[in-house]
């Protein structure tokens, strides 16, 4: 059977617009991951992968306009949109070649050898080594910077793994021109191109988690499709690490006193959150808890002005579209349940942006209502309005695992001098990977504290995709011992010539 053609799609016009491969068959999976495997050597020096780090970003910085240009025609996310998506892909990149430069992420501890302890105790000198050809399947929403060059791939190479990325359909084209200036930049260096390799079709995915010589996984979707290659890694003969970023309703909690205080506030903040990138962004607040009585209503007011005045936007493709028309009109569909500002189709092409609200006590045990627990992407969020703050407890106690939550205090309760801002703090921190207080949860930060990740089924592992630790996903620690200096890494041996950060003896060890 011939391989099914891949085509560059307009999401603005669901017409295909050319066509950009074919679907990789099983033997070019495999081809490709021996390809990668065999160019491990290439990433084996620090340095000469934080260069690898740096070129690949100043050459997407030089290919940026026709890069947006691409992404835009296959994602209609806009240029001011992708701009910034592209400027943070770049910082990415730079940002782990600092990591790989400082060398901290290689967690060495050096044990002399102690004949006083009891057992006596060998030399012992641990580190992190690089896990093998890792698996990387992009996202639908972020074109660049959760994709061919971003955030999985650039801490795969930093970490020494030649990396194998499964296309996303919505943006072949972007992908490929992404894969060919990695490409380009190692070749600048004098590297095996093949420290990335690129791929396309469903069937090319299931293949590659599969692949023997696949050591590990990164994914950003959907549940189910995370779910499925989640349990093929665990079902392998040897199963591997699989890092997915399956799905996230990101619960928001509305104080009485911070209603009272800043409903207007609150309201369009939320308004602009939930609407942001028409509604396509993990980090979306899907779920709100806020009052009923009239701080609530306040608060509802200005979401209602500040959500009608949002216009209809394109989703990333037509699949999602439906999805999204589908899922509100099931929801809205509930008993009790209300739309204030109806969301749904807006146009053949087009989503309006909406909001639900319900009782929060329907949700405050299961029933029909549960659907409204569960993700919908797009430019819709779920208000649920309690009348006790014992409602409060009762609905997070019902909620899966999320990337994000947030609370919205009043200045008093976040002084911890009125309510129980702490109490409520302590309430969701199980509950998700990053917690926010008076802010909203679009836009994560590419900061060394930065954890972006939570309780399934926001992901299926407690690591982070963003900053600089995302790193110790593709790592495993090995500890030499008794072993003759001549025969260790450069970096394990008493002179520690590159100077990195080092624990000795139980001691953080002084910087030449």
């Amino acid at each position: 059977m011939a391989a099914a053609p891949v085509w560059s799609v307009d999401p603005r016009t669901g017409k295909p617009r050319e066509q950009v491969a074919v679907e990789a068959t099983a033997a070019e999976v495999d081809a490709a991951v021996r390809a990668a495997h065999a160019a491990r050597g290439a990433l084996a020096d620090r340095a000469v992968r934080a260069a690898l780090l740096r070129t690949v970003a100043d050459l997407l910085d030089g290919t940026g306009e026709r890069i947006i240009e691409a992404a835009d025609a296959e994602t209609a996310l806009g240029p001011v949109r992708l701009t910034g998506e592209l400027a943070r892909t770049t910082a990415q990149l730079r940002a782990f070649a600092e990591v790989v430069d400082e060398g901290a992420y290689l967690d060495i501890r050096i044990d002399h050898a102690d004949s006083a302890q009891t057992p006596p105790w060998p030399d012992l000198r641990r580190w992190k080594v690089p896990l093998g050809v890792v698996a990387v399947y992009s996202a639908s929403n972020f074109p660049l910077a959760f994709s061919v060059p971003g955030g999985d791939t650039a801490s795969a190479l930093a970490a020494g793994c030649p990396v194998v990325v499964k296309a996303h359909p919505d943006h072949p084209a972007t992908s490929e021109l992404c894969a060919a200036v990695v490409h380009r930049a190692a070749e600048r260096l004098g590297l095996d191109q093949n420290v990335l390799v690129l791929v396309h079709g469903f069937e090319a995915g299931v293949e590659l988690v599969k692949h023997p010589l696949v050591t590990a996984a990164g994914f950003t979707g959907s549940v189910r499709g995370g779910r499925a290659l989640f349990d093929a890694a665990a079902a392998r003969p040897t199963p591997i690490p699989f890092h997915g970023e399956l799905g996230s309703l990101n619960p928001v909690v509305v104080t009485e006193a911070a209603a009272a205080e800043r409903a207007e506030q609150i309201g369009a903040g939320l308004a602009t959150s939930m609407t942001m990138g028409v509604g396509q962004f993990c980090t979306k607040p899907g779920f709100v808890l806020a009052p009923a009585g009239a701080a609530g209503d306040r608060l509802l007011k200005s979401l209602t002005e500040a959500v009608s005045g949002t216009a209809s936007g394109v989703l990333l493709d037509q699949r999602m579209r439906d999805s999204f028309v589908a899922g509100v009109r099931e929801r809205a569909e509930l008993p009790d349940v209300d739309a204030p500002v109806t969301p749904g189709a807006g146009g053949e092409h087009t989503v309006s942006a909406g909001f639900l609200t319900v009782p929060a006590r329907a949700l405050a045990t299961e029933g029909p209502h549960d659907l409204l627990l569960e993700e919908c992407f797009g430019p819709v969020t779920v208000v649920a309005r309690y009348e006790d703050p014992a409602e409060i407890t009762a609905v997070l106690s019902r909620l899966p695992g999320n990337l994000t939550a947030t609370l919205q205090l009043s200045a008093e309760e976040g002084a911890g001098t009125e309510g129980s801002g702490a109490e409520l703090l302590a309430e969701l921190t199980p509950l998700a990977g990053r917690v926010l207080v008076n802010g909203w949860p679009t836009g994560v930060a590419v900061a060394p504290a930065q954890h972006h990740g939570g309780p399934y089924p926001a992901t299926t592992s407690t690591s982070t995709s963003v900053g600089a630790t995302a790193i110790e996903r593709w790592l495993r620690p090995v500890s030499y011992q008794s072993t003759p200096e001549a025969l260790l890494p450069v970096e394990l041996r008493d002179a520690n010539p590159g100077a990195v950060p080092r624990r000795v003896d139980g001691r953080p060890e002084p910087r030449p």
